[in-house]
């Protein structure tokens, strides 16, 4: 096995060849995860793989590849759908693997931020969903059009499928931007999941591997009627390109989606400290089995 060597211990010929296989698994997985909707992996083993690849290029510079898989985002869009460009890239976040990470990740943020070390910063501590990415686009507070992430600049449209979600609010209330792009995410209660498979298995369909997976598929649907069958729920957790910004936080801004009928996460908690983040995803880890939906972590924003 490749991972059988610690990074800092392979020769430049082993790094060449880990790296050379990493992309090939991950995009096999990537193939499988975002087209398919059949993961093959689960999370926490796709991340270590994902980790290792990282490791691997900060170590060996000059072995990075074209296609390195810690430059992709999501997967090609499928076939079949009509294509929306993002006016905004839809990226992906950068991860941490370890409790003691936090205080790092707080330094790099003020240091982007070009705060002083002692100077104090507040974090929105969020879930983050197990679903699939979604941007919808609004001018003059109605909506016009709706994309998946799909490889984080084209995206598949969904227009017709994310009307069908009865959360999904076609008009925002007053005040909103000219134009913006309110990204969130879609996904299955795992009641519904459940509720779903059964059914399925019922009538000898194909059955769903998890609640984002069934999401997915439900979502994917070039057919809108077969997504209004299904019972898919939303998000909303951040925006893309806008014409302007009158909220001046992200505490705000999730204020800002409810005013104009975005359900958010009702877990979601203001952070002042190292030891507040690092609580929440303690807390989150205890009720992560009770939760309503699947999460694969958590986010922090400012």
């Amino acid at each position: 096995m490749f991972d059988e060597i610690a990074p800092a211990l392979l020769t430049k010929d082993q790094a060449r060849q880990e790296l050379e296989y990493l992309a090939t698994r991950l995009a096999e997985l990537d193939n499988a995860y975002y087209q398919d909707d059949a993961p093959l992996l689960t999370d926490m083993e796709y991340d270590r793989l994902k980790k290792r690849n990282e490791q691997i290029e900060a170590l060996f510079p000059d072995l990075v590849l074209q296609n390195t898989p810690s430059k992709k985002v999501g997967a090609k869009p499928a076939e079949g759908f009509a294509k929306i460009t993002h006016k905004k890239p839809m990226l992906s976040l950068a991860n941490i693997f370890e409790e003691a990470e936090i205080p790092e990740f707080t330094d790099r943020i003020k240091k982007f931020l070009n705060l002083p070390d002692n100077a104090p910063v507040d974090f929105v501590a969020e879930p983050k969903i197990d679903g699939l990415s979604y941007s919808a686009l609004y001018v003059d507070g109605q909506f016009v059009k709706a994309a998946t992430r799909g490889d984080g600049a084209i995206g598949e449209d969904i227009t017709q499928n994310i009307k069908t979600i009865a959360e999904f609010p076609l008009n925002l209330c007053a005040p909103f931007p000219r134009e913006i792009e309110v990204r969130g995410e879609i996904y299955m209660t795992k009641a519904d999941f459940f509720a779903l498979n059964e059914q399925n298995e019922k009538e000898g369909k194909k059955l769903f591997a998890n609640p984002r997976n069934a999401a997915a598929g439900s979502l994917r649907q070039l057919d809108a009627r077969i997504t209004a069958e299904r019972h898919l729920s939303l998000f909303a957790y951040t925006v893309g390109e806008t014409s302007e910004e009158f909220w001046h936080n992200q505490w705000e801004l999730l204020e800002l989606f409810k005013k104009w009928g975005f359900p958010v996460a009702k877990e979601i908690r203001l952070c002042h400290s190292n030891a507040d983040l690092l609580d929440f995803y303690r807390h989150m880890q205890e009720i992560r089995a009770d939760l309503a939906y699947d999460i694969d972590g958590v986010v922090y924003k400012t």
